[in-house]
Order: structure tokens, then sequence, then C-alpha cells
């Protein structure tokens, strides 16, 4: 059974005092709170709830005796089957929006905003259809913003699709404050002219039925039907036009698992909230523990009824926007932290900052240099390269302007010792080469002239070089060792023989070394 804490008396009992200083303590010590509220939460904002005294069903019955026999029939899917029933409905929906639209936030939806604010809040989930809650600063799920239509189709009869992370709040009834037509579904907001033939108790036609309709008779064919236009809000026995939307938000907030649940403002009489609560609740029980309260509290004038004995853990007995309130005048006693703003420094004009919690002095990047080095004026920062497409057909990549600054610096370093072309050398060229005179290359096709008299003739890669000068008897030398090394390696090379059988005699010694290729199939 739930624990009963009556707010009125909490400063005379001990124990109730305490009992709810520690529900405000749960409060921010929780980190996914899922907060569900109804009509009683609006009431101090002037909006009647539902099933009070003067709550609106009472107050629909004073007005129209003749037309309905309890409240709760001028919200019903059925009235729209009587004409009668379905004007009464339009002008009482007219005169309810004229008293929404002059209401404000309420300090209970201000503290809803504070629990997004602060990061505790999972999801708030509500039976109202005020939409005080987007004006408190929670994105709904009935607001434009959190729809993303298809562009592919007809403006207004698009598919909306509902942004789920971005939905703050669950309109689990609609809004007020959109119509949406019988026929297309089309969604429009609710206009100063739709509001005035609602107050006459007739409904407006639909703007896209109706220019459908019109392009089909311009072209000779038949008329469709056009619908008419009506509160977007979801009666009974009516299917939610978000249905589908809302059991995956719902589902994804199960999963995640709320550590604490808050109900406000409601009697909880409606099938479709009761199953959300319960489910809601027992996932909160079973994260109970040292660190998360695991706790349902609900706060109501009226008790909950006996079939809530489990569920629901402590009774708040008493106004939504008194215990809020009492919940942010001890959240910021107990936890002054979490009500301080930071003041963010400009590193540069300020010579400290916080890092990791910490405030300190900012240290200077020139440390341990001389006084000259530290008057000197720094080097102002290089601006990074082009890239290939924006740079200019001239300029290289790897040019002294368009290279890396560290590029650039290391080929400013090397600019005092690079050599001339007279000081160059071939690096394969060894000492002894050096002291030797030029040597002259003559090129010819390969054996169309015989070595000459006097000179040295060799060939190397098919190419035959004349050398004069002290460099043929180098070059001779080179040959001779490079014969020595082969006579060495492959031993003496008979000539090759084949005779008319196919029997080769000669050639190289067998077994052949390892690593010279083999050829087999074509293959190496």
């Amino acid at each position: 059974m739930p624990l009963t804490l009556p707010l009125d008396s909490g400063a005379k009992d001990a124990s109730v005092r305490r009992t709810l200083l520690n529900l405000s303590l749960a409060v921010t010590k929780s980190k996914r709170i899922v907060v569900v509220t109804g009509a009683g939460i609006s009431c101090s904002c002037g909006i009647p709830d539902f099933r009070s005294q003067g709550g609106l069903y009472n107050l629909v019955k004073q007005k129209h005796p003749d037309v309905v026999l309890k409240g709760r029939d001028l919200f019903d899917a059925s009235l729209f089957r009587n004409p009668v029933s379905t004007s009464v409905f339009y002008s009482f929906i007219a005169g309810l929006k004229q008293a929404i639209d002059d209401a404000s936030p309420s300090p209970t939806h201000r503290f809803i905003k504070t629990l997004d604010a602060k990061g505790r809040l999972l999801r708030s989930y509500t039976q109202n259809i005020d939409g005080l809650e987007e004006r408190a600063g929670l994105l709904g799920s009935s607001s434009q913003e959190a729809k993303a239509p298809s562009p592919s189709k007809a403006k207004g009869k698009a598919k909306a699709k509902l942004k789920i992370k971005d939905v703050r709040n669950v309109q689990l009834h609609g809004d007020i404050h959109r119509v949406r037509c019988t026929v297309c579904s089309a969604d429009y907001p609710c206009s100063t002219s739709y509001l005035e033939m609602f107050s006459q108790g007739f409904p407006p036609d639909c703007p896209d039925c109706t220019a459908r309709s019109q392009a089909r008779v311009a072209r000779s064919a038949r008329a469709l039907r056009i619908g008419t236009l009506r509160p977007a809000i979801v009666l009974y026995d009516e299917p939610h036009p978000l249905g589908d939307e809302i059991g995956q938000i719902q589902a994804a907030d199960v999963r995640k698992g709320p550590d604490l649940v808050i109900i406000m403002g409601t009697s909880l009489k409606v099938h479709g909230l009761k199953k959300l609560v319960k489910e809601f609740a027992k996932v909160a029980h079973a994260r109970k523990g040292p660190k998360t309260p695991g706790v349902v509290i609900f706060v109501n004038k009226t008790s909950p009824g006996s079939e809530w004995d489990g569920v629901i853990d402590y009774h708040v007995e008493g106004d939504t926007d008194s215990w809020t309130e009492k919940v942010i005048a001890d959240w910021k006693k107990h936890k002054p932290a979490d009500w301080e703003h930071q003041t963010t420094l400009v590193e540069g004009l300020s010579p400290f900052r916080i890092s990791n919690g910490v405030f300190g002095a900012i240290k200077s990047h020139k440390e341990n240099v001389s006084p000259k080095q530290a008057t000197e004026p720094s080097r102002p920062l290089s601006t990074p390269p082009a890239s290939p497409a924006k740079r200019r057909g001239s300029m290289s990549h790897y040019s002294d302007i368009e290279s890396s600054p560290s590029k650039r610096r290391g080929a400013a370093g090397k600019t005092a010792s690079r050599m001339t072309d007279e000081e160059r050398r071939p690096l394969f060229a060894s000492e002894v080469a050096n002291t030797l005179t030029p040597m002259k290359v003559d090129r010819e096709p390969v054996y169309k002239t015989p070595a000459k008299k006097g000179k040295t003739s060799t060939t190397w890669f098919g190419s035959p070089m004349h050398v004069d000068g002290e460099g043929a008897d180098a070059v001779a030398r080179e040959r001779k060792r490079f014969r020595k090394s082969f006579s060495d390696l492959f031993g003496n090379v008979s000539p090759m023989k084949v005779d008319r059988h196919g029997v080769v005699e000669g050639g190289l010694p067998h077994p052949v070394p390892r690593f010279l290729p083999r050829y087999r199939g074509g293959q190496r």
C-alpha cells in the first residue's frame, strides 16, 4: 500500500518532513526520471481538469443537459455520428482553446523543464492537450518541429516521421493547437479562421482535399470527397495517429531503464495510461540499489486506488506546484553545486583557466629561454598548403611555398650547403676514377663498327663502348676482374654443341646454382 504523505502537515510532523526530504534527494540522485502528468498540473493555469467537481465533464453536462448524459460522452469518438453532438463538441473545443491560449506554464511545467536541463529527465508523458509543456521548452511529439515529412509527397498529406530522439514530451492524447482532416489526415495549425468556424459549431473544409478535387474537375474528371477539419486530439475509443512511434519511444525508454517514476495530476483511470505506468514502475523497482532510488512517487490531491498497491511507493497528498517548488528548494539547499553557473574563460584574455575542474594559471609556452630569445618576435604561423584542386598549375606540392612547414624549414637549412654543378660527382665514382682523365664515350649501334686500333671495345647491355685515354686500362681491369669472378662461380664454360640426335655437350656445369632462375613451363 502506498505511504501517504500530507504535504500541508509536513512542517509539523518530523517523520513526514524527513520522508519528504528523502524524496527530494532521490530526485537529485536520479539520472533517468520518467514523468507522467495529467490535467491536474494545469489547474493553476486556469485550465479545468476533467473529473473534479468543477472539471470539464460536469461543465459540459451543465451546459448541454439535453445533448449528453455524461460529460465523458462529449469526448468519445462516437459523437461524430450525431450532427448535434458534433456541433456542441466544436463549440466547446473552441472555448477551451481560447482559455488555453491565455494560460502560461505552471511551476510544475517549469520543474519538468528543469529536470531536462539538468540531464535527469529520461522522458515526459502527458495526457494534456494544452501544449504548455512545449511553451516551457519541451519539444512535444505533436509539434511540427518533431516531424520530418517525406519530400516526395504533397505538403500537408505527407506521412510524418517522428524524430524519436528529439522528442522530450510525449503527448498521449494529441494537441489542441493543431487540426487534421477526417478523410486524408492532413495536418495543419489551428488558425484564427478555423477557430471562428469551430465556435459557430461548423467544421472548416480541408484545403488539401479541396485543391485535389478542383484539379480533377478542371480536367473534366470526377470530383473527390472533401473532408472536414477537426481538432487533432485523441478521443475515447479512437486510435492515436502516432501510435506506432509512441510505442517505439516507450519501448526505448523501458530498455534504458528509469530509476525514478513521478506521476502528477492524474487519477490514473485511462486503461492505456495504467499499462504504461505499471511497466515503468516494474523496471524502476528492478533497478533499486544503493545509488538508484528505484521508487514511484504519486503526487495528487486524491489517493490512488487499491489496484496500485505494490506499484506506487509514496503518495504525496497535495498540490503539484507546492511539491515541485519544495523539491527545487531542497535541491538548491543540499546540492548547491548543481545550480552554479561556470563562467567560461577565454584563453589569451585571461591568465587563468580551468582544467579537469582545477582552477590554475596558464603556463607560458616559452620556458627556460635566454632573454635574447624571449625578446625575439615569434614567426607567424604559416598557412596550411592548399589542396591539389585549388593549387595553381605553376606550383608544386614539393615546392618551397606550397610544401608543409617542416619541409620548408628543412629546405631553408639546406640552402647554404648546396653544391654547385661543377662540384657534383657521380655517386658511384671511386677515388681512383676521380683521378683519371675524362672518358669519351661514343655510342654506336650494336656490332656495327668493330673496335679501332689502339682502343678497347666492350659491350655493355648490348651497346659497344669505345673508351679513350687512361680510362681504357681501368675498363680492362674491371673486365678481367668480372671474368675471374664469373669463372670462380661457374668454372670453365665450354662451348655448347648439339649433335643431330639432340645431345647437348658443354654449356654451364651441373647442377645449376640455386640462385639462378629456373624456367618451367614458361613460368619462372
